[in-house]
């Protein structure tokens, strides 16, 4: 998460949720990092860097790269600092920054690169934020960003607790101070913000008999994701605890179906800074 003004952070700070954030990373690495290339980038920042799980992908992908990580809970930072500290190969690879992303306590050129994932959703002003990116950044510097797009989501068999969750988990985030489809609006954001060349590419998980194995693997993570929220959304009055129960009864019904589709879209932007 990169800034708390007027949001409150949809999933929590929880061991549990840590975790989750870690395991999400490596579920996911294959398709995120499909197409990404820092060749030439020696140093790079990472906005939004929570616990340190694609930080560790980011050094292991690119043995040349140092990454300062920012981030502006103190929490997430301790978490990122055990977890990259049990890892003794990456030592002097990294530095991790307490601050907003709003106000990054770096100057002008600083970086040759930048990797945001999952962040902007959580951010009151994407624009902001993307506008004190590219301060930062040196001409020739390429920015990565990778953000949800909800709306995209679609389980098989249809399971109406699990949308009337879903609506809730992105109202709440909406109501909050974030945007849970930003990530149809990078091009724009982009653009807006003076950067060039800008691209995106819809990426998609899409799980069916094809990959039974890999889709109950992420059907039983998706519920972990949606729990995540589950407090909030309780202490929000937008789902009760019977609703929490329910999804839960049909997200394993999905899970167990033997011809059960899973179906998300996200995009990732490239950008080039002159």
């Amino acid at each position: 998460m990169a800034s708390h003004d007027d949001v409150t952070y949809l999933h929590g700070f929880s061991d549990t949720e840590q975790q989750r954030l870690v395991r999400q990373a490596r579920l996911a690495e294959g398709i995120i990092f499909r197409n990404i290339d820092y060749r030439g980038a020696g140093h790079v920042l990472e906005v939004g860097s929570g616990v340190g799980a694609q930080t560790e992908i980011l050094l292991r992908r690119f043995p040349d790269m140092r990454v300062a990580c920012v981030d502006l809970s103190a929490d997430q930072l301790e978490a990122a600092r055990r977890n990259l500290g049990a890892m003794p190969w990456l030592d002097g690879r990294y530095s991790l920054h307490h601050a907003d992303a709003t106000d990054l306590p770096f100057g002008p050129r600083s970086f040759d690169g930048a990797f945001l994932c999952w962040v902007l959703e959580h951010v009151p002003s994407p624009a902001r934020v993307l506008a004190e990116v590219r301060r930062v950044l040196a001409p020739g510097a390429v920015v990565y960003i990778t953000e949800v797009m909800n709306a995209s989501f679609l389980l098989d068999p249809y399971s109406p607790h699990v949308w009337k969750y879903w609506t809730a988990f992105n109202e709440f985030q909406h109501a909050h101070g974030g945007d849970p489809f930003v990530g149809a609006k990078l091009g724009n954001l982009l653009l807006a913000g003076g950067f060039h060349d800008v691209t995106t590419e819809v990426k998609t998980f899409h799980l069916d008999n094809r990959e039974p194995a890999q889709r109950k693997t992420m059907v039983a993570y998706w519920e972990d994701l949606l729990l995540s929220a589950a407090d909030n959304l309780i202490a929000d009055g937008r789902v009760s605890a019977e609703d929490v129960a329910a999804m839960r009864r049909e997200m394993h019904q999905v899970q167990n179906d033997p011809d059960a589709v899973f179906f998300y879209s996200f995009v990732q932007a490239r950008a080039v800074v002159y």
